[in-house]
């Protein structure tokens, strides 16, 4: 599947919930706030959703949350499938581990599509070598830092005022004046804050 380019807001309005991909404004100016319907011309559409509808958009939600294209969530998918454990969960915990979540996470992107921009331009390292996939996972001990000529960009103090309103999550650990942090543990399912039922997208693709 192609990159989404179309405005994102319409993601939100579409799965009826906040995904948060436009950094501050998700908690300033959110169309969903005001208009509760979905995008598009109001048609006529069905009140309750057939069994696979509900499965898919459980499944768009996530994948919209964390901006993976659909090839990219099959193998994540995948991979989670042979792991030990629930499916469900272990896809959840792999997309959390993901660099671009934790750069974002740690509070040095406004969103996960600007710490995707920053890991691809090689202004992300973890264990000080610099690291240009968004998809590497994350393990404990290992240290994020926001290489140095890139600690006054505009953006990214602006992404660090946002965390000391929001503060980060319980398992990083940051230095925000080094601009680096470091991964205390591994994310656990009651550490992610998107109300999901993993459950539905493990139908989806055994359907």
């Amino acid at each position: 599947m192609a990159r989404y380019t179309e405005p994102v807001c319409r993601l939100c309005r579409r799965e009826k919930v906040k995904l948060f991909l436009k950094g501050d404004r998700c908690n300033t100016k959110c169309p969903i706030d005001k208009k509760k319907f979905g995008p598009g011309m109001p048609v006529r559409r069905r009140k309750n959703l057939s069994e696979f509808g509900i499965q898919l958009r459980e499944k768009q939600k996530v994948r919209w949350y964390y901006g993976l294209q659909e090839k990219q969530f099959k193998i994540a998918y995948k991979k989670a499938e042979k792991a030990a454990g629930a499916t469900g969960t272990n896809l959840l915990i792999m997309l959390e581990r993901r660099l671009d979540n934790v750069v974002f996470r740690m509070g040095f992107a406004e969103s996960r599509a600007h710490a995707r921009q920053l890991v691809r331009h090689s202004n992300i390292s973890v264990n000080d070598r610099k690291v240009n996939i968004p998809s590497c996972q994350v393990n404990v001990d290992d240290i994020v830092t926001v290489v140095d000529h890139m600690k006054d960009n505009i953006y990214i103090q602006k992404a660090i005022e946002r965390i000391k309103s929001y503060g980060t999550k319980p398992w990083l650990e940051v230095d925000i004046d080094k601009l680096s942090g470091k991964v205390l543990q591994l994310p656990d399912r009651v550490d992610i804050d998107l109300e999901t039922e993993e459950n539905l997208i493990v139908e989806f693709y055994n359907r």
